[in-house]
């Protein structure tokens, strides 16, 4: 059940931590950020087909959805700054449709399934229960990108730049950085992180269309418990959501739901800037 608990949570930090970069940097809540999940686990899937190599597969999966997310921002968000959210909102969610169609088109609309690789298809026993390899590779692989994910953004050059430009952009600009490129980065970074989440759940979940929408629920509960923006935030909030999940699949299936809704309003009610924000201490 923990290590269930774990590997839901870590998949689901992969995908909201893209979803909160792009709002931390940008101010976009992105609607289609289930889309390009989705994209990243049918495009796993289609490498895996031709190659049989599940690596390439992730690979191909970030940097097709990293792409996408790019050509999104550059071409149609960009425009979009100086206007009030609600435009951003309809664009985004038109980007659902746009993907979801290109998909059904390309892949049809039966379900696929990505074989589990061979070197992770086992399972160890470990503390007296049989577990399986591929969930133990989820939650390491998981921590390994948040611990990269981190020094990006608090140790790095980039990082520093990303910070900057979303706090003062207007600044930026007079020290010679383009905030647009950075923007545009960003935006990047962050659907790719959604098309690797994909690319890492094509194995355990089938691949079909409503795969959009069903995780993306959860992704948005993790972005609002962790705060908006806040990816050390957004580790453990996705690690609490998929704990709850576990327990609650293991013990009471049909509240599971319930539950998990009653975290998020509760949250909202009584600490609104979310669970595992910091404190901004006033001067």
């Amino acid at each position: 059940m923990i290590i269930i608990g774990l590997s839901l949570g870590m998949l689901l930090f992969l995908l909201a931590s893209g979803l909160t970069l792009i709002f931390g940097m940008l101010g976009v809540i992105n609607f289609a950020h289930g889309a390009l999940y989705m994209l990243g686990a049918y495009v796993a899937f289609e490498i895996n087909r031709r190659t049989g190599s599940f690596s390439l597969g992730i690979v191909a999966a970030t940097l097709a959805t990293a792409a996408t997310g790019y050509a999104m921002e550059r071409l149609a968000l960009r425009p979009l700054y100086a206007r009030p959210h609600f435009y951003q909102l309809i664009l985004t969610f038109g980007f659902i449709l746009v993907i979801t169609e290109a998909v059904k088109f390309t892949w049809g609309l039966g379900y696929k399934e990505t074989p589990m690789p061979d070197a992770l298809a086992g399972t160890i026993e470990l503390f007296g229960s049989t577990i399986p390899v591929y969930r133990l590779f989820v939650i390491v692989f998981g921590a390994v990108v948040s611990i990269a994910l981190f020094l990006a953004l608090e140790r790095s050059t980039f990082g520093m730049k990303v910070r900057a430009a979303s706090s003062d952009a207007e600044m930026v600009q007079i020290l010679g950085l383009r905030a647009a490129t950075i923007r545009n980065a960003v935006f990047g970074l962050g659907a790719g992180l959604a098309g690797l989440a994909g690319a890492i759940a094509a194995p355990l979940f089938p691949i079909e269309l409503g795969m959009a929408t069903t995780i993306i629920i959860d992704c948005f509960i993790v972005v609002i418990l962790g705060g908006l923006g806040n990816i050390r935030g957004v580790v453990a909030a996705a690690i609490l959501i998929g704990m709850v999940r576990a327990v609650g699949y293991t013990f009471a299936p049909s509240w599971v739901d319930v539950l998990t809704f009653s975290l998020l309003i509760a949250t909202l009610m009584t600490r609104p800037q979310g669970l595992f924000s910091r404190p901004v201490r006033s001067a």
